[in-house]
């Protein structure tokens, strides 16, 4: 089964070591429901580097596009963080070339072997042993979302 336009991943950019941002990260958590007092004390500056990426060297940058992870809160525009160091075990969300296309699936095993399975009822699973050219290029380990 050929991956649709739904599965697919935009773009991917290596990760790059060495570029280093640090903004501050504030010590009080704000809340989400009824606000309490403030206070602007700095915890300590934070890097983005250093919170999203373990291994400089084996993480890319991926781009989704669709909707067939929405299910695992994965949405279309999200940059997914992917690490290639990280072992493909079932349960893991990976990227995964399949005919070429790079898709992101939750690795699951089956009675059947192993499958890479939507978080989206909409779509069905893609059973590795039915495709002929399908390789995991690594495991999502975090995300970023623009809110706007």
């Amino acid at each position: 089964m050929k991956p649709t336009k739904e599965t697919i991943v935009r773009s991917v950019s290596p990760a790059q070591s060495g570029s280093k941002l640090s903004q501050p990260l504030y010590a009080s958590q704000p809340a989400a429901g009824f606000p309490a007092p403030g206070d602007d004390l700095v915890e300590q500056p934070l890097d983005l580097n250093d919170l999203l990426i373990d291994n400089p060297s084996a993480t890319f940058f991926v781009r989704v596009a669709g909707d067939s992870m929405e299910g695992a809160k994965i949405f279309d525009g999200d940059i997914l963080v992917v690490d290639r160091s990280v072992e493909a075990v079932a349960g893991k969300i990976v990227v995964a070339a399949v005919y070429g296309e790079l898709v992101v699936k939750r690795l699951q095993k089956t009675k059947s072997g192993l499958a890479l399975v939507s978080e989206n009822e909409s779509y069905s699973p893609i059973f590795i042993d039915d495709v002929e050219e399908c390789y995991v290029w690594g495991v999502v380990i975090g995300g970023v979302r623009v809110l706007s």
